[in-house]
């Protein structure tokens, strides 16, 4: 049995960046060292989708060969996973 990914967000570009907290940045007791990782930049290439290396997070390019694909059914790129796919 294939589990998706913990989070998943959709992309207009193949450049994205995550740092673990984007979407829990609220409040005013915001502490941005206790929260998240190392801000990183991924590309995304011909899968359509990039997974972060840290958080597990996915990043699919909209319109891309990964849009609308059960994304459990989709490895990880790092498992060796065909962009041919669908």
């Amino acid at each position: 049995m294939s589990l998706p990914p913990p989070e998943i967000t959709k992309v207009t570009t193949r450049r994205v960046w995550c740092d673990g907290a984007t979407d829990i940045r609220t409040g005013a007791n915001y502490k941005p060292a206790a929260l998240g990782h190392p801000k990183i930049y991924l590309e995304i290439d011909e899968h359509g989708y990039v997974d972060c290396g840290y958080c597990d997070r996915r990043f699919v390019l909209e319109g891309g060969p990964a849009d609308g694909v059960d994304q459990s059914q989709l490895m990880d790129i790092s498992e060796g996973a065909d962009p041919g796919h669908r």
